[in-house]
C-alpha cells in the first residue's frame, strides 16, 4: 500500500489520467462517517456500502489507468471496409472477340474484380521500369471514336501472333517489354518469345522424338537451311519450302523438281532469311490436338476443294474421339518452354496410313469447331485461375498432405520429432523388438537427457522427447526374442499428450533427480523475493 500511496502522491502520474478519474478519492468524507452521528444504526449500514463503492471505483480508477499506460494495448479501431481496387488484365488480340464479355462477373478470390483492356499489338506501346513495372499506352478507335487510356497491367492474355514476316507485323520488341516490366501472361512471355522462330520451336519437338521414339512420336523430316547458299538439293521430290516466319500457310511453296527447287533458292536469296523443307505428304485429312488448361480435343479436317492446304479453299471438320496418343503428343510439346497452359499440335495423315507431326501452336492459335464459345470460355477460367495465384499471391487448392508425408519430409536423422508422431506410435506401449535403427535412433536421445541440465529438463518438447517414460504409467517392457535391442525407445506422444505429461509428472521422477528440486526451490525463492520487493517500504 506504501508503494500505491507513493505512486499516485506523484503529480506527473494524476496529470497524465483521463477527465473523472480518481475523483471519487477527492469528495469529501460523508457525514456518516462522524462519530458523532446521532443513527449509529444507520451509520453501521452506511459505513460498508460507502467503503465498498469507494474500493470499488478506486480500484476501476486504477485498473483503466494501468490499461492506458501499459504498452503494447491499444483500443480496437473500428475500419471503414476496404474498397480492393480492380486488377486489370490485357488482351491482346483483334476486335471480333470481345474478351470482356467472359470475364464479366468474375472476381478474384472473391475480392478483386477484373477490368479487362483489350487491344492489337499494333494499338499498343508500352515503358518498363525496373521498379515500376511496364506502363501501357493504348490508342485505338473503337466505333469512330478514338480512345487513349494509360495502364499497368497485372496480367496478360496474348491471343494474337507476335512476329512475323509480314510488313509491319514484328511485335517482339512489346513482348521484351512485358518481360522486363514483369508482367505475368498466358502463356509466359518466354515462350511466346520462344515461339517468335518456326525452326526453334520444331528444334524441341526433335528432343521430343529422340524422347519418345518415331513409334509414340512421329515427327515429319525437316531440313533447315540458315540461307540460301546452303540450297542446293534436297533429298526427295515433291517437297514443301517454308521460307522464314510466316502464319496461315503464307510463305509456303510446293516444290515438284530439282529445277523448280533452284528457282524457289533464289527468292529465299532476295527475302535474306531462313528457309525449311520437308517431304511432300499426300494426306487423307489434317489432324488437331489442341489443350486448354486441363481441356482436350480432337479434331479431323478434310479438304473439300482439292487444295494441297488443307486450310485453303473449302473444308469439311468434325470433332473426333480423344485417344491416349494424341494426348501424349500434345503433353509432351506441352511441357516446352517452362510450360504451356494453351497449345496445340497440327499432325497429317497420309494415304499410307501413318500419322505425321508438322507443327505446334501457342496461345495464338485459333479456335475452331463447334465449341468456340466453350473453349474462350476455359482460357477466361484459365486465366482467373492463374490471376488468383500469381496476381493475389493466392495458392489454388492442392491436395492435402498426410501426416506421413510431412515426417517423412521434416524428420531429422537422429530421430522423430516429439511433435510429429506415426499415427500408430500413439496410444499404445512399445514393445523392445523394434529393429536395430529404431534402437540406434534411441540410443543418442537417452545420451542426451542424461546430460541435460535442469533448466532445459522442464521444457515440455524436449524433456519429453528425451527422458523415458516411467513404468508406473503401465508401458510394456518385455522384450521378445534374443535379437531385440537391449534398449527400448521411448515413446513419442502428440501435442496434446505432451502439454499434460510436461505439467503432471510423476512423483518418482521428481523424487528421483535432486537437481530439480533444488531448481524448483530456486525458482519459488526468486519470485518470493520480487514480490517482498515490489510491496516493501
Amino acid at each position: 500500500m506504501n508503494f500505491l500511496r507513493r505512486r499516485l502522491s506523484d503529480s506527473s502520474f494524476v496529470a497524465n489520467l483521463p477527465n473523472g478519474y480518481m475523483m471519487d478519492l477527492q469528495r469529501p468524507e460523508s457525514p456518516t462517517s462522524s462519530p458523532a452521528s446521532p443513527a449509529p444504526e444507520r451509520k453501521q449500514q452506511q459505513t460498508p456500502a460507502s467503503a465498498t463503492s469507494t474500493g470499488s471505483s478506486f480500484l476501476s480508477s486504477f485498473s483503466g489507468v494501468v490499461k492506458q499506460n501499459t504498452p503494447g494495448q491499444t483500443e480496437p479501431v473500428v475500419t471503414a471496409p476496404v474498397v480492393r481496387k480492380p486488377k486489370i488484365l490485357l488482351v491482346i488480340d483483334d476486335v471480333h472477340t470481345d474478351w470482356s464479355k467472359y470475364f464479366r462477373g468474375k472476381k478474384l478470390n472473391g475480392e478483386y474484380e477484373i477490368r479487362v483492356e483489350q487491344a492489337e499489338f499494333s494499338e499498343i506501346n508500352l515503358a518498363a521500369y525496373v521498379n515500376g513495372g511496364c506502363m501501357i499506352d493504348m490508342q485505338l478507335i473503337r466505333n469512330g471514336t478514338k480512345v487513349v487510356r494509360s495502364f499497368k497491367p497485372d496480367f496478360v492474355l496474348i491471343r494474337q501472333h507476335a512476329y512475323s514476316m509480314t510488313q509491319g507485323e514484328d511485335f517482339r520488341s512489346l513482348v521484351i517489354g512485358l518481360q522486363y516490366g514483369c508482367a505475368p501472361g498466358l502463356n509466359s512471355l518466354m515462350s511466346i518469345y520462344n515461339f517468335c522462330s518456326k525452326p526453334w520451336v520444331f528444334s524441341q519437338m526433335i528432343k521430343i522424338f529422340h524422347t519418345l521414339g518415331p513409334e509414340k512420336f512421329p515427327l515429319n523430316e525437316q531440313t533447315f537451311y540458315p540461307n540460301h547458299k546452303e540450297m542446293i538439293t534436297a533429298p526427295t521430290f515433291p517437297v514443301v519450302v517454308k521460307m522464314g516466319h510466316a502464319h496461315s500457310g503464307m510463305g509456303k511453296i510446293k516444290v515438284e523438281n530439282q529445277y523448280d527447287f533452284q528457282d524457289i533458292t533464289s527468292v529465299v536469296a532476295l527475302a535474306k532469311t531462313y528457309a525449311t523443307s520437308e517431304p511432300y505428304i499426300e494426306s487423307k485429312y489434317d489432324i488437331r490436338i489442341q489443350k486448354i488448361g486441363s481441356n482436350y480435343k480432337a479434331y479431323m479436317r478434310t479438304s473439300i476443294s482439292g487444295n494441297w492446304k488443307a486450310n485453303t479453299g473449302s473444308a469439311m471438320l468434325e470433332q473426333i474421339a480423344m485417344t491416349d496418343r494424341y494426348r501424349l503428343w500434345v503433353d509432351s510439346c506441352a511441357e516446352m518452354f517452362g510450360g504451356l497452359d494453351i497449345c496445340a499440335v497440327k499432325a497429317v495423315h497420309g494415304k499410307d496410313g501413318k500419322d505425321y507431326i508438322i507443327e505446334v501452336m501457342d496461345s495464338s492459335m485459333p479456335l475452331i469447331g463447334e465449341h468456340v464459345e466453350e473453349d474462350r470460355q476455359l482460357i477466361a477460367d484459365l486465366v482467373v485461375n492463374k490471376m488468383s495465384q500469381l496476381v493475389t499471391g493466392q495458392i489454388s487448392p492442392q491436395k492435402p498432405v498426410s501426416l506421413s508425408q510431412v515426417q517423412v519430409q521434416s524428420q531429422p536423422q537422429h530421430g522423430p520429432p516429439a511433435g510429429h508422431p506415426k499415427p500408430a506410435a500413439q496410444g499404445g506401449p512399445r514393445s523392445g523388438s523394434s529393429s536395430p535403427a529404431q534402437s540406434s535412433q534411441g540410443s543418442p536421445q537417452r545420451a542426451r537427457s542424461a546430460s541435460t541440465s535442469p533448466s532445459q529438463a522442464f521444457q515440455p518438447g524436449p524433456f519429453l522427447q528425451q527422458q523415458p517414460k516411467p513404468a508406473a504409467q503401465g508401458e510394456g517392457t518385455s522384450q521378445t526374442g534374443p535379437g531385440a535391442a537391449p534398449q527400448r525407445q521411448p515413446p513419442q506422444l502428440n501435442k496434446s499428450q505432451s502439454l499434460t505429461n510436461a505439467f503432471s509428472i510423476s512423483e518418482t521422477l521428481q523424487r528421483g533427480n535432486a537437481s530439480e528440486d533444488e531448481a524448483k526451490a530456486e525458482t519459488i525463492r526468486s519470485l518470493r523475493k520480487s514480490f517482498a520487493s515490489l510491496f516493501s517500504d
